[in-house]
């Protein structure tokens, strides 16, 4: 019985992550981005990303305590780093909005997202890249967060799987 309470905490945690996935997505096709790009674009850029480092300064603390700090660190990433892309997205999508000839090709919000992953992935562009000084600025702050993201994010989420784990106490058996 104990191995069916794991496997279920397991696919509680597991489904968590992907319907956070999920919605933080459904509601970047819902957002209203009918502003053009210019000072609120670059501030609810600037504003996202504090909040995104709030949030995952506040998952450090949760991940820390919790009873299965790995899986709350899966829980923290499907939270994270689909809220950090979105915010480079909508971005991208105001700025092509209002600028079409910032992009090798006007974005969409599907090509938006697309373009904001292959960023983050480091894959290197394909048929989407920046083709003006405003978007390739763009893309290079995203291009330096990512690595902050990669490095530090991942790190500090590490180490508090860490502190977690070592909070528990000494489990006897096989």
């Amino acid at each position: 019985m104990g191995g069916r309470v794991r496997v279920g905490g397991v696919l509680g945690h597991l489904l968590l992550a992907v319907g956070t996935v999920g919605l933080i997505t459904w509601l970047y096709y819902l957002a209203p981005l009918d502003y053009g790009f210019g000072a609120v674009a670059v501030l609810a850029l600037a504003g996202g990303l504090l909040l995104f480092g709030g949030l995952v300064l506040w998952q450090v603390g949760a991940i820390a305590r919790a009873v299965h700090p790995r899986l709350r660190a899966l829980e923290a990433m499907a939270t994270a780093v689909p809220l950090f892309l979105v915010l480079f997205a909508s971005t991208y999508f105001l700025l092509s909005r209002d600028r079409p000839m910032s992009f090798s090709e006007p974005l969409t919000r599907t090509d938006a997202l697309y373009f904001a992953v292959t960023v983050f992935a480091t894959v290197g562009f394909g048929d989407i890249a920046p083709a003006d000084g405003t978007a390739r600025a763009l893309t290079t702050v995203q291009m330096v967060a990512d690595l902050i993201v990669v490095g530090l994010v991942a790190k500090v989420l590490l180490g508090a799987v860490q502190t977690g784990l070592s909070r528990q106490p000494e489990r006897s058996g096989p």
